[in-house]
């Protein structure tokens, strides 16, 4: 547990009005917190939609777009909780900021990168830019904003994100087709920077102010060796196998599985002995008997599965199948993004009128029947109207949920911890996405071989041509169908793997559905109460206190 301050700070007013209204200055602080989050998320979107045509140019494998994504998560999830409590103890603005610089440059060498490796490595520190920016917007809102601001704040949060998400989509699926999916990481440089002016203009510093500073060097090692030891296993279980690679060699992946879960398990009860002793500590573990944030992180670990899952497999249909160009796919996933925007601008008056529960409950319903509902349509003559509509659903859904997942899931968290919280339930949302994009990715890519093979072999072709074919497209993910169905002569063969395209799509949608219900059961453990708490009184001297800028 850290320990008190000697002589802690008096306590500046917060950035809203005693009711918790908000003021000009507290709105501009709300809005250049909500576009900097969002500007991960807008790069998670376009990166999405520009995936088959940098798959293209690069020529990439589908283990190569699979670490694309996963490596972002992956360092996202093994460094969340170190920088978020990094942010408690130095001052969450100043970690904001640097964040965004970073994501930034590596932006740029993501947009100058020529092969795989650099690429991914690219992608690496943008994780990691990322992952200093989540927490310290998380926690700066929940440190700043009481009362009525407080729901607000989260509503325009997620409203921020629907926007750029409304406008990722598109925007990247233009960039990728008629000027160069480059642009997809340069555009993050000219949106980071008005956010980097927003942060030093009207973002307040805020930090545990009862927390005297220490290290726990062993504990930021065992944390990021076991998510990444976990997230290494998940990705690459379906390329080395799980026990033994195609040559027969052994499989790195249950050891890299065990060390990981090993990692996991002595960084728990590192963090319990050095709590004990009362030395610093990089996670307080005390805040799992919070009952809102255990039983919310539980829910939000299966959503990212579900929900990241999803959004790597589509495109991949979409463009290697069913013939859309990177901007039509854009336009499609537009209409998902449109959803979240739309009712997250609802929520404020919404949130008035049902609880905190009922509206995740009530959207995590729709996201399972929208989802349920799109694997159940999928066929290679899916009309774009129904994927449209059960898209919009979707987004609906996940409007209602996300911001307000999030804000439930803190309510009970001590202020001053908000940071550390932060970041172990962001750590667990990313955890979850990379859990969705190995599983369900793996899933796709398996599905995707095994049901060509035999399509191909039921369709008549010689063993040596259903190697190959089958080779080729599990390969790219499904993205050689594409020529397959232009290439002359290769009309049966186009055929059976666009069909065994279809299938694994559908069982891979199918399967996130099954995770969002389940994150919808979980959500019964969440106490309910009202969107909007009664205005909560300043904290007492040597508690959080956010710095007048």
């Amino acid at each position: 547990m850290t320990q008190p301050a000697a002589a802690p700070p008096a306590v500046p007013t917060p950035p809203s009005g005693p009711s918790g209204a908000l003021d000009r200055r507290a709105w501009a602080a709300l809005l250049t917190i909500g576009f900097g989050v969002a500007l991960v998320i807008m790069d998670a979107t376009i990166v999405n939609v520009a995936l088959p045509v940098v798959m293209a140019d690069l020529h990439l494998t589908a283990a190569d777009a699979q670490w694309l994504n996963a490596s972002y998560a992956l360092v996202f999830a093994a460094v969340l909780i170190t920088v978020g409590r990094l942010g408690d103890l130095h001052g969450r603005r100043r970690l904001f900021a640097a964040g965004i610089v970073l994501f930034m440059a590596a932006s740029l060498v993501a947009g100058l990168s020529g092969g795989a490796p650099q690429l991914i490595v690219a992608r690496l520190v943008q994780g990691l830019g990322a992952a200093m920016v989540v927490p310290s917007t998380l926690s700066t809102l929940n440190a700043t904003f009481t009362g009525r601001a407080r729901a607000i704040g989260f509503a325009v949060w997620g409203s921020a994100i629907g926007g750029m998400a409304a406008i990722g989509p598109l925007l990247g699926g233009w960039l990728a087709t008629d000027v160069s999916w480059r642009w997809a990481f340069w555009l993050n440089i000219p949106v980071g920077l008005l956010v980097v002016v927003g942060i030093v203009r009207v973002v307040p510093e805020t930090r545990d102010a009862t927390a005297a500073p220490g290290r726990d060097a062993w504990g930021v090692l065992l944390s990021a060796v076991g998510m990444g030891g976990i997230v290494f296993a998940l990705i690459e279980s379906s390329w080395f196998g799980w026990t033994r690679q195609p040559s027969g060699a052994l499989s790195p992946v249950p050891f890299a599985l065990v060390g990981g879960v090993l990692a996991v398990v002595a960084f728990v009860r590192l963090e319990q002995r050095r709590s004990a002793a009362g030395r610093h500590v990089l996670v307080d573990l005390s805040l799992l008997r919070v009952r809102t944030f255990r039983a919310g992180i539980v829910a939000a670990l299966i959503v990212a599965f579900g929900e990241f899952g999803l959004l790597f497999t589509l495109p991949l249909l979409l463009q290697g199948t069913l013939g859309y160009s990177a901007l039509g796919t854009g336009g499609v996933i537009l209409c998902l993004a449109m959803g979240t925007f739309l009712v997250s601008a609802a929520l404020p008056r919404l949130s008035g009128r049902m609880s905190q529960r009922a509206i995740v409950q009530t959207g995590l319903a729709l996201e399972a029947i929208a989802v349920g509902g799109l694997a159940l349509s999928l066929s290679t003559s899916t009309s774009t109207l129904v994927l449209c509509l059960w898209l919009f659903g979707y987004g609906v859904g996940v409007g209602m949920a996300t911001a307000q997942l999030t804000s439930l899931l803190l309510s009970d968290v001590p202020v001053q911890e908000s940071g550390q919280a932060s970041g172990l339930q962001s750590t667990v949302r990313q955890l979850g996405s990379a859990l969705g994009v190995a599983l369900l990715g793996g899933l796709l890519v398996s599905t995707l071989a095994s049901s060509t093979r035999a399509n191909l072999a039921a369709a008549g072709l010689p063993p040596g041509a259903v190697d190959g074919l089958t080779a080729a497209v599990k390969d790219s993910a499904g993205i050689a169908i594409a020529g397959l169905q232009t290439a002359p002569g290769m009309h049966t063969a186009a055929t059976a793997a666009a069909d065994a395209m279809v299938h694994a799509s559908q069982v891979t949608t199918g399967l996130a559905a099954v995770a969002l219900a389940v994150g919808l059961a979980a959500t019964f453990a969440l106490p309910r109460r009202s969107a909007t708490p009664p205005p909560t009184p300043p904290a007492p001297a040597g508690h959080e206190a956010p710095d007048v800028v």
